[in-house]
C-alpha cells in the first residue's frame, strides 16, 4: 500500500518562506511525475508545480518566480521551497505522484501566511 506523506506546513508571515516535503512510504515504481496542488477555504484544490519524470517544471503563473519544485528520485520524496509568501498562498497544500497506472494523494499540510 503506497502512502504520501506532505510535512513542513505551518504559520509564516507574509514575505516568508516554507520547505515543504512529501515522501512515499510502500513500493511505488515508474513515477511519471510529481505535484503539488493547494485548496484554500471555500476554493477548489488547484495546480501549484510539477517536476516530470524527465525533469521538466512547471509552475501555476501565480508562484512562478516564488515557488520550486525539485525531488530526489532515489528516495521517491519532492519538495517545494516556498519563498515571499503572500496571504493568498494560504491553504492546504497536497502532494499528487502519478504512474503510469496509478495516482497517489498525500493527506495534505497547511500552510497559513498572515499578513
Amino acid at each position: 500500500q503506497v502512502q504520501l506523506a506532505e510535512s513542513g506546513g505551518g504559520l509564516v508571515q507574509a514575505g516568508g518562506s516554507l520547505r515543504l516535503s512529501c515522501a512515499a512510504s510502500g513500493s511505488i515504481f515508474s513515477i511519471n511525475a510529481m505535484a503539488w496542488y493547494r485548496q484554500a477555504p471555500g476554493k477548489q484544490r488547484e495546480w501549484v508545480a510539477s517536476i516530470t519524470r524527465g525533469g521538466t517544471v512547471n509552475y501555476a503563473d501565480s508562484v512562478k518566480g516564488r515557488f520550486t519544485i525539485s525531488r530526489d528520485s532515489a528516495k521517491n520524496v519532492v519538495y517545494l521551497q516556498m519563498n515571499d509568501l503572500k496571504p493568498e498562498d494560504t491553504g492546504v497544500y497536497y502532494c499528487r505522484f502519478l504512474t503510469g497506472l496509478n495516482t497517489y494523494w498525500g493527506q495534505g499540510t497547511q500552510v497559513t501566511v498572515s499578513s
